[in-house]
C-alpha cells in the first residue's frame, strides 16, 4: 500500500472537529510536478456540505409539500354563494342575452323546428285500383 493511500485512509477516519495540521508542518515533496499534482488532488470531502446542492437551496419537507398541495373541499362555501342569491331574470331577458351570445355563424343557429305534415289520404279507392288491374292485366 502506498503512503498516499495510506495518509488518505487516516484522513477519512478522522473525527470530523478535528483539524488538520498547518501547512508548515506537513511533509511534502519537492520538485517540479507538485504544484500540478496539488491541483489535481481532490479534497477530502467534508461532512457538513453537499456539493450536489444548489447554493441557496432549502431541502423541502414532503410531507409540507403534500399538506401544501392536498385539494380544498370548496363545496360548502360555493354551496351558500349560490344560495345566498336567490335572484332569476325575466325569460325575456334571458332570451335577449342568448340571442346576442348566439352569434351569427351557421353553426351557432339553433336548427328550425318544422313542422311534420300529415301524410295525405289516397285520392283512388280500393274500387279504382280493382278496376284499374282489370283494365290494364286483363284479370276478370
Amino acid at each position: 500500500m502506498s503512503a498516499s493511500l495510506l495518509r488518505r485512509g487516516l484522513e477519512l477516519l478522522e473525527p470530523p472537529g478535528r483539524a488538520k495540521a498547518p501547512p508548515g508542518l506537513q511533509r511534502g515533496r519537492a520538485g517540479p510536478r507538485t504544484a500540478g499534482a496539488a491541483r489535481r488532488r481532490k479534497r477530502a470531502p467534508e461532512p457538513g456540505r453537499n456539493k450536489a446542492t444548489v447554493k441557496g437551496r432549502v431541502v423541502k419537507s414532503a410531507i409540507e409539500e403534500y399538506h401544501k398541495k392536498k385539494p380544498v373541499n370548496h363545496l360548502r362555501e360555493n354551496l351558500q354563494y349560490m344560495l345566498k342569491g336567490r335572484l332569476v331574470a325575466d325569460k325575456a331577458v334571458t332570451e335577449q342575452v342568448l340571442a346576442q351570445n348566439r352569434g351569427r355563424k351557421s353553426k351557432d343557429q339553433p336548427p328550425e323546428k318544422t313542422e311534420k305534415k300529415k301524410p295525405e289520404g289516397t285520392v283512388f279507392t280500393e274500387e279504382d285500383f280493382r278496376k284499374f288491374e282489370r283494365e290494364y292485366f286483363g284479370i276478370p
